[in-house]
């Protein structure tokens, strides 16, 4: 974790720059961020170009950091290739689930590289799903399948519940996305890592049954 790649460099200074345009030109931000009246209008670049922005500094800092401790550890798998393989459909992913979920609701918007930095996070954790990650208010290091169960079970319940100014969907679209790409690129992981492919599906799988039974 917290190797700085010549992609990771690219990707971190596109979203400061482009964050920074938005954090003075408001013209811009309301043009690119996503919007679902937007989108539903055709304007479908809003869905890659959201998350480019960030609402402030704290956001865009927070973001770029998970992505910095994450990424090496994804590209040392599967490639610089791969990697921006996973960070665009994590991205995009998080997009479609925030679309499919706030679709009535014409005045929604979001922005933020969360979808894609989930995806991310949640593709070093398939990848390598014994490391150990420290949380804030947790004083001991904790296995990463934990986390990553207990992260999307946490969005879950902010989806269903509305805490926050999160987009918790986003954030699960994201680690969808991850998940997804990160076995089509590395399929070997259905021979060394089954369980934890099938521990990491559990909440994917719980998300849907409740979409389905109306319970969010």
């Amino acid at each position: 974790m917290g190797n700085l790649d010549l992609i990771t460099i690219i990707i971190i200074a596109a979203s400061i720059i482009i964050s920074y345009k938005g954090f003075g030109d408001y013209a811009f931000f309301d043009t690119y961020k996503f919007h679902i009246g937007g989108v539903q209008r055709g304007e479908k670049i809003r869905m890659f170009s959201s998350g480019f922005l960030h609402v402030d500094t704290q956001h865009l800092l927070f973001n770029m950091l998970t992505l910095y401790f994450f990424a090496g550890t994804v590209i040392n798998y599967v490639a610089p290739l791969g990697f921006i393989i996973i960070y665009v459909v994590s991205l995009l992913a998080g997009s479609l689930l925030s679309l499919y979920f706030h679709k009535n609701e014409y005045h929604y918007s979001a922005v933020g590289a969360s979808g894609a930095v989930t995806g991310i996070l949640y593709a070093a954790i398939l990848l390598q799903p014994g490391m150990k990650l420290m949380i804030f208010f947790i004083p001991i290091p904790i296995p990463a399948y934990l986390f990553g169960i207990a992260y999307l079970l946490y969005s879950i319940y902010g989806m269903k519940n509305r805490i926050g100014n999160i987009g918790h969907d986003a954030h699960f679209g994201g680690a969808i996305g991850g998940f997804v790409a990160t076995l089509i690129l590395a399929p070997n992981l259905f021979q060394t890592n089954l369980l934890m492919i099938g521990l990491l599906l559990i909440p994917i799988v719980l998300l849907f049954i409740l979409k389905k039974a109306g319970k969010i």
